[in-house]
């Protein structure tokens, strides 16, 4: 999100549309995580203490009981594409995401858009790697960086640098004559 405040600081006629997901925690301790739009309107993705009749169906990953219905009401219409659009922010697609069959689809509509993306996807672990991710971060357009606690302020330069000249190239192709 520090990265999209730049982004909007020195670019402040961007439209930005997409979604973020981030932990949510009670007494220190993380009990899921929530979908986040660009526009501030939240929702579950997923949740240790939900438990409803309607929750002992959805799909889970460890502890968590994944809302894949929340994850789809909000996120879905964030990645719509939109030819106003300047750039979409996806973060995340990762094993929870990938349980709405619409999800993959819409992400994979954004990323034959033309319009830049910003977008994170975990890294695999003990070797395996998730279908989908892999076909993101092996997708002929995508520049992947891999960011830790390390070097996510360097990188941030770096990826902020990435967008500008995508956004910039994407302008340059409308309005050429």
């Amino acid at each position: 999100m520090r990265l999209v405040e730049t982004l909007r600081a020195s670019h402040p006629h961007l439209t930005v549309r997409g979604f973020y997901t981030r932990e949510v925690r009670e007494n220190g301790e993380r009990v899921g995580f929530e979908v986040v739009t660009l526009d501030g309107r939240t929702g579950w993705l997923a949740s240790s203490k939900i438990c409803s009749p309607e929750s002992l169906r959805w799909p889970t990953v460890g502890k968590y009981k994944v809302d894949v219905a929340s994850l789809e009401l909000l996120a879905l219409p964030e990645l719509q594409v939109k030819q106003d659009t300047d750039l979409f922010i996806i973060d995340e697609v990762g094993k929870m995401e990938l349980f709405s069959p619409e999800f993959f689809p819409a992400v994979m509509r954004v990323m034959e858009s033309n319009i830049p993306v910003l977008a994170t996807i975990p890294i695999p672990r003990y070797g395996r790697d998730i279908p989908g991710v892999a076909r993101l971060r092996n997708h002929p357009g995508a520049d992947v960086f891999t960011i830790n606690t390390a070097n996510r302020d360097t990188m941030r330069e770096s990826v902020y640098n990435q967008l500008s000249r995508l956004m910039q190239k994407r302008l340059e192709q409308l309005f050429s004559p």
